[in-house]
């Protein structure tokens, strides 16, 4: 089955199904842990720590956090809250442990081009940012050109949109499908993706947000995790995921995970080296190839997500010694003024147990 033929199967199907359904829903009791090496020495440390937002398909109760240090709410340049925490450490290694639980919505959001119009003035205004470049997501004459290419003369939004995201679809390969020769970028970075026709996640929706922005559709980029089902209860993190979310006059917000499509577009083999890595790339696992839910992504989140924050480039609050956030996905940490990094300065941890 070629990747154009899932793309064409059953699109006017899965759209009006989806339109009529009615989201699903899980909930998860969510244990999210931080574990900070203070150097020697070390006479002040600041930690912001990842947390689940205010988001309309997720509701999230009886929030604890349990840490050494005195901690505050904080709120960042895209008004995502974190966890905020800073003093003179005494211990070797500093554990951070926020509870939670989680109740999550799909979000089914399948959108209707003929509902779809241009910017207006005001729109044009307040989502400005949305459509300038970031550090790694470059707008440059060879993206103008290529998406330019790949949209056309297609003035409708959602239907430029879906051009870039079959683009993509048909052009990029996830990494995991060929860990042996394919790798993701450390950055996610959208000239990376381009280079190389591979990336993960935020290499991928780097490389769609570039374009969408080229073309004048405003887009953002929102960081959280899968809650992997056949991970339920085992003590292994969820790591993260990327999605984007794309701005249509008329419509509003629309999510899509065209990372997460490919997986499911079906023209590669599952072997003893990429099974474990496709399967866990995905929400509830993988077995093979599913037309449907190349559709689906288009406009479509699964429940089985929970979001930390919105946006690249980001300035904390109290604000950085160092330079802007590329991302914020689990934490970010500064001893001494200076950036502490993920692994050999802290290793974060999100485990669950889903509710039934």
């Amino acid at each position: 089955m070629t990747r154009l033929h899932v793309l064409i199967c059953g699109t006017l199907v899965a759209a009006a199904s989806l339109q009529a359904a009615t989201p699903k829903q899980a909930q998860f009791e969510v244990r999210h842990e931080l574990k900070v090496k203070v150097p020697e020495g070390a006479k002040k440390i600041r930690i912001w720590f990842a947390m689940p937002q205010d988001d309309p398909a997720q509701q999230v109760k009886d929030f604890i956090v349990e840490a050494p240090l005195a901690h505050r709410i904080e709120t960042d340049s895209e008004k995502n809250k974190i966890v905020f925490l800073e003093g003179d450490p005494k211990e070797k290694v500093i554990t951070i442990v926020e509870t939670f639980v989680l109740t999550r919505q799909e979000t089914l959001r399948t959108p209707d081009a003929t509902k779809s119009r241009p910017l207006n003035d005001e729109e044009q205004k307040t989502l400005a940012r949305y459509l300038e470049p970031n550090q790694h997501i470059i707008i440059d004459d060879k993206i103008r050109a290529l998406a330019a290419q790949i949209v056309g003369d297609e003035a409708n939004t959602v239907r430029a949109a879906r051009k870039i995201y079959d683009w993509v679809l048909n052009h990029i390969d996830y990494w995991v499908k060929d860990p042996a020769n394919k790798k993701a970028s450390p950055v996610g970075s959208s000239e990376y993706c381009l280079m190389n026709k591979t990336g993960n996640c935020t290499d991928f929706h780097s490389l769609w947000a570039a374009l969408a922005r080229a073309k004048g559709i405003p887009t953002k980029l929102v960081y959280g995790s899968f809650f992997k089902a056949e991970l339920d209860g085992k003590d292994i993190d969820q790591s993260y995921h990327c999605w984007p979310e794309f701005y249509a006059g008329g419509i509003g917000w629309i999510p899509h995970d065209v990372a997460i499509a490919d997986i499911f577009a079906g023209d590669f083999k599952l072997t003893k080296e990429n099974e474990t890595l496709v399967s866990r790339t995905t929400a509830a696992g993988y077995t093979a190839g599913d037309a449907a839910k190349v559709e689906y992504y288009f406009g479509n989140l699964d429940e089985r997500r929970v979001t930390w924050s919105v946006g690249r480039d980001l300035t904390l609050s109290p604000k950085q010694e160092g330079g802007p956030i590329n991302a914020l996905t689990k934490a970010y940490v500064e001893v001494d003024g200076k950036v502490h990094p993920e692994k050999e300065g802290w290793t974060r941890k999100l485990t669950f147990v889903e509710r039934k």
